[in-house]
């Protein structure tokens, strides 16, 4: 005879087997979820960085298709995207970079060292913007329409597949008015 608490241990390792693979079965595991998408962006607090423009609240809200990257010197995430950011920037992307819990002079010498693609940038010193912005880590990227609504938010950085395969597509409907 089979007692019912010998039954118990199987039971529960079935169970929690089925969790864990209901939970696997996203569409995109890679992607972090967004409670911004849809929304209209915060406000922008940064400090100057710099001798270039500084980043607004208002440059944020103005017409125009727009991709806010937060960014560090210390990030080598951000150093491997850095190419794809300076080739849109190239093709007229607007792009207002937001130097995330740096030092100003490592930020400089970054940008001295690899080229400047940001229209406007300035230091998140504090940390108090990316969290008002939901940020999980850098780099960060988020596609804003011309009323300063957030279309996409992309955590990671950007390659050469997710530049085609979200934001560019991102650029597209945000232009299309969201």
């Amino acid at each position: 005879m089979v007692k019912p608490l010998m039954l118990a241990p199987p039971l529960i390792f079935a169970g929690l087997a089925v969790l864990f693979f209901v939970g696997m079965q996203r569409s995109d595991p890679d992607q972090l979820p967004s409670a911004m998408e849809g929304r209209k962006a915060p406000a922008v607090q940064v400090a100057a960085l710099g001798t270039g423009p500084a980043l607004t609240d208002a440059m944020l809200r103005e017409p125009g298709v727009k991709l806010v990257n937060f960014w560090a010197s210390w990030c080598a995430p951000c150093r491997a995207e850095h190419p794809v950011l300076k080739a849109l920037a190239a093709e007229g992307v607007t792009i207002l970079g937001v130097n995330y819990k740096d030092k100003p002079e490592a930020a400089l010498q970054f940008l001295e060292e690899l080229g400047n693609p940001y229209s406007a940038i300035g230091a998140d010193d504090n940390g108090r913007m990316g969290l008002d912005w939901g940020l999980y880590g850098v780099p960060e990227t988020f596609v804003i329409d011309g009323d300063g609504k957030v279309i996409l938010r992309h955590a990671g950085p950007i390659t050469a597949g997710i530049l085609e395969e979200r934001i560019r597509p991102a650029l597209a409907a945000a232009a299309a008015g969201g």
